[in-house]
């Protein structure tokens, strides 16, 4: 029975919401640490390599029991998750917002329920920061930011530093920590340079068919686009896409330049064949990062607010040091 709810509660994840009874909770989790976790979704790559991360560190041999929750996108579902998190008297509650905003009740739940909250990916905006324990993820303003400084040092090694650059942006969900910081940082660079124009920020909602069907209608709109800023690899493909059919060229070789983030396997492949300039590492492997502040919180150890994971810049010249020990 404890193997079967085990296999029921983190197996079949990905496919939704499991409640067992309290009284089927409390067997199967006899000296484990209950961990609530609420994913946003499996809308990328990324996403999903970042949901087995989590789900190979906090397993039973770890000393853990993860009931995992797929929001499918919903910021509702993931407010419903958590307050059944609450409900069932877990340990922990993790979990990657949709959006920043709208969580200051459900948190404030959680805190006069004793669970500690750790914000994992993305960030939230509330006016009381106690309402979360700490946060785990990637510097997005800093990922917008060193896209910016490699187009200005490709610009310049191109001898085009002076020219009129037309830049087109496909952003991600709109409201999502990683679509703000990843626009903050490219903009405060591009606001440096007055012949960078900006001709449209779309959001792609972090998808391949969003991605081709923002691409497309801008390419209908703008005959000279120089660079396109691709705010994470599923929409970088669904605009390569776009651009295949309409026989443009791009890359390396090509003649729009095309800056893409996340860094997955297949990406960086496109990387290494020249058909991405440069692809900006968003580190999905956050579960060890979990684990160890879990434990932090466990020995009665003092906590950072905010923990970064490590991340790398990746063009042509040092992909393949790295495409082969690639896992997502």
């Amino acid at each position: 029975m404890i193997a079967f709810t085990i296999f029921m509660l983190v197996g079949c994840g990905f496919f939704g919401d499991v409640k067992p009874a309290d009284n089927e909770l409390e067997n199967s989790t006899e000296d484990l640490i209950v961990v609530g976790y609420s994913q946003i979704g499996s809308e990328s790559v990324w996403r999903t390599a970042n949901s087995v991360s989590i789900q190979s560190a906090l397993t039973t041999e770890n000393g853990y029991f993860l009931m995992f929750s797929n929001a499918r996108q919903k910021q509702e579902n993931q407010i419903k998750a958590i307050r059944s998190f609450v409900s069932q008297r877990v340990d922990y509650i993790v979990f990657s917002p949709v959006t920043e905003d709208g969580w200051e009740t459900v948190l404030q739940e959680a805190k006069e329920a004793g669970v500690p909250v750790i914000l994992a990916d993305r960030m939230i905006s509330v006016s009381d920061d106690s309402l979360y324990a700490t946060w785990v993820g990637s510097n997005t303003r800093e990922e917008g930011e060193k896209a910016g400084r490699w187009l200005e040092q490709y610009l310049r090694k191109k001898g085009r530093a002076s020219e009129e650059i037309n830049i087109v942006v496909l952003q991600g969900t709109t409201g999502s920590s990683a679509q703000l910081g990843r626009t903050m940082g490219f903009d405060s660079i591009a606001d440096q340079h007055k012949n960078w124009n900006i001709l449209e920020q779309t959001s792609g909602d972090f998808t391949v068919a969003k991605g081709k069907e923002v691409m497309e209608s801008m390419l209908k709109k703008y005959d000279d686009i120089d660079v396109i800023v691709s705010q994470n690899d599923d929409m970088t493909f669904g605009a390569m896409e776009a651009l295949d059919e309409k026989g443009l060229s791009y890359g390396v070789n090509g003649d729009i330049v095309i800056i893409s983030f996340d860094a997955v396997y297949d990406a960086l492949k496109m990387v290494s064949e020249g058909k991405i300039n440069v692809d900006i590492e968003c580190n999905p492997e956050q579960g060890e990062y979990i684990s160890e502040i879990i434990q932090k919180i466990e020995n009665g150890e003092n906590l950072e607010k905010k923990y970064y994971v490590d991340e790398q810049v990746f063009t042509i010249d040092n992909v393949d040091d790295v495409l082969e020990q690639r896992t997502y």
